[in-house]
C-alpha cells in the first residue's frame, strides 16, 4: 500500500523536477510567449538609445514631434490590421481602403456640398462596406485572405482613380473638419497632432476590448484553432465577418488621420501603407499564424519603423539602406516568433 500510495508523489516530483530544470534559453523562451510586446519594447528602447548617441538631435523635441507625427497613419492601419492576423488572415487591401475612403470623405463634400461631419460618417461607411465585401470573400466563398485582398487591392485602387479622376482635394477645397485631425497642440516642448490621439485612442479601446470582453476572446481563440473554436460553440464565419467589417471601418477613420496629417486628400496617398502596417504588427510580435499578440506590440512595431527610419535618415543614410534595416527587422521578427512559438509544444 505504501508504494502505491507514493507512486502520485513521485510522479509530481518528477514534472517539478522537470520544470525546475528548464535552461536560461527556454526560460526566455516561455516569458516571451507570454508577453509578445516585451520583445518588441527592447528593441524600441535599444533603438533609441543608440539613435540618441550617434545623433544628439534624435531625442530633441521637435524630433520627437515629427516621429510621433509620422508614426500615426501606419499606427491606426495597425490596429485594424492587427484584429484581421490574429484571426490567422492578412489585409493587403487595407491602404486601398484608407485612401478610398478619405478620397469619399473629401470629394463628397468638395462637389456636393455636403457638411464636413457628414462627409466624414459616409467614408466611414464606405470603409465598413469595403471591409465587408473582403469579410463576404473570405466566409461565404471561403478564399484565403491573402487572395481575397490582393484582388481587392487593385478594386479599390481602380475606384479610387476612377473616382477622383486623378485630382487631390487640396486643403483650401476641404469641407470644415476634415483637416482637424492635422491640428495641433503642444505637451511640455513636444507638439503633438490629434490625429496622434486619435490613434492612442484606438489602442487604448481595442487593447481592453480584445482583453477583457467575449469578443476578443473569440477573435484569439479563432485564430489560435478555428475547428476548436467551431467545436466550442463560437460562430465563427461570423466572428471573422465582425473583424472584417471593424477592420474596414478602422482603416476608413486612419483616411481621415491621412488628410489630417497631408492636408489635403490625394489618390496617391499611402501607397505603401498597407506593407508598412504589416510590418508594423509582425515586428510588434502579432503571430502571422494566428491567436498571439496584443495591439500594444502592434503601437511598439509601428514606433520601431519610424524611429529607424528617422535614425537612419538623421545619420545620413540613403532610403534604400532604410528599407533594408525594415527588411531586415521583418525577417528577425517572424524567426523570432517561430522559435517563441516552440514554447507551446
Amino acid at each position: 500500500m505504501s508504494k502505491v500510495s507514493e507512486a502520485p508523489h513521485s510522479s509530481y516530483d518528477a514534472a517539478e523536477e522537470f520544470l525546475g530544470h528548464r535552461t536560461p534559453a527556454q526560460r526566455v523562451q516561455t516569458t516571451l510567449h507570454r508577453y509578445p510586446w516585451l520583445s518588441p519594447a527592447i528593441v524600441l528602447i535599444l533603438s533609441v538609445i543608440v539613435f540618441s548617441f550617434l545623433n544628439e538631435n534624435f531625442a530633441s523635441p521637435n524630433n520627437l514631434s515629427l516621429i510621433t507625427q509620422q508614426v500615426a497613419v501606419v499606427g491606426a492601419l495597425a490596429v485594424g490590421q492587427t484584429l484581421i492576423i490574429l484571426t490567422a488572415g492578412i489585409d493587403l487591401s487595407c491602404g486601398a481602403i484608407m485612401v478610398f475612403s478619405s478620397m469619399v470623405m473629401a470629394k463628397t463634400a468638395f462637389d456636393s456640398g455636403l457638411p464636413g461631419w457628414l462627409a466624414i460618417i459616409l467614408g466611414l461607411i464606405v470603409g465598413g462596406l469595403a471591409g465587408a465585401f473582403n469579410g463576404l470573400l473570405v466566409t461565404k466563398v471561403r478564399l484565403p485572405p491573402f487572395i481575397v485582398t490582393l484582388g481587392t487591392l487593385n478594386i479599390f485602387i481602380a475606384l479610387t482613380l476612377l473616382y477622383a479622376t486623378g485630382r487631390t482635394i487640396r486643403d483650401t477645397e476641404l469641407a470644415a473638419g476634415l483637416n482637424w485631425l492635422g491640428e495641433t497642440f503642444t505637451i511640455g516642448e513636444v507638439r503633438v497632432t490629434v490625429g496622434v490621439v486619435v490613434m492612442l485612442v484606438m489602442y487604448a479601446v481595442f487593447a481592453f476590448v480584445l482583453k477583457y470582453t467575449a469578443w476578443g476572446r473569440h477573435v484569439y481563440a479563432v485564430g489560435d484553432d478555428a475547428e476548436a473554436a467551431r467545436l466550442a460553440g463560437i460562430r465563427v464565419q461570423r466572428v471573422l465577418m465582425s473583424v472584417y467589417v471593424t477592420a474596414g471601418t478602422l482603416f476608413a477613420l486612419t483616411g481621415w488621420i491621412l488628410i489630417g496629417r497631408v492636408n489635403a486628400a490625394s489618390p496617391n496617398s499611402g501607397i505603401d501603407a498597407n506593407l508598412d502596417s504589416i510590418t508594423a504588427v509582425v515586428i510588434g510580435g502579432t503571430s502571422l499564424f494566428g491567436g498571439r499578440g496584443t495591439v500594444l506590440g502592434s503601437l511598439i512595431g509601428a514606433l520601431i519603423v519610424g524611429v529607424f527610419r528617422n535614425g537612419l535618415t538623421l545619420a545620413g543614410l540613403d532610403v534604400y539602406y532604410q528599407t533594408l534595416a525594415v527588411g531586415i527587422l521583418v525577417i528577425l521578427a517572424v524567426s523570432v516568433d517561430q522559435w517563441i512559438r516552440r514554447a507551446r509544444a
